[in-house]
């Protein structure tokens, strides 16, 4: 069987603050969380992996109304596993668009800062614009 954890053990092993997961928690976020006869929260390792889904899912744009439907999703069991893939594959999808406009974004950011190196390793502003560059270098694939 699986030792128990504290609270201050999960902060310490997923780098976040107590405060955040209690907040994570009473948001509907974190399931499975029970408490001892001195009603301290008692975790498992379960949770720790649990948070690092939920920090990713944060990070890539998921809202918390999402996150709390798919954390309640999860609490119903492989009845909803089709549902839960569902959620999960839309967004995957929005995801991986932002990753095409921030590819593109970047290969600009990419662009612009080689007109500035070339700018200064000159002395004069070079006669191809960043987004002629760009445009360029789309033309070269």
């Amino acid at each position: 069987m699986q030792q128990p954890l504290r609270i201050g053990e999960i902060a310490s092993r997923t780098g976040r603050s107590i405060h955040t997961i209690r907040w994570y928690e009473t948001q509907g976020l974190i399931p499975g969380v029970v408490r001892d006869s001195g009603g301290r929260r008692v975790y498992s390792e379960h949770h720790i992996r649990w948070l690092d889904l939920m920090e990713r899912l944060r990070r890539t744009g998921m809202s918390i109304t999402q996150m709390r439907e798919y954390t309640t999703l999860a609490k119903q069991g492989d009845a909803v596993l089709e549902q839960r893939r569902a959620l999960l594959a839309g967004h995957q999808v929005r995801v991986r668009e932002n990753i095409i406009r921030w590819t593109e974004a970047l290969a600009l950011i990419d662009a612009k800062i080689e007109f500035y190196d070339e700018w200064m390793a000159n002395g004069a502003r070079p006669v191809v614009e960043p987004h002629r560059r760009l445009a360029k270098s789309k033309r070269a694939l």
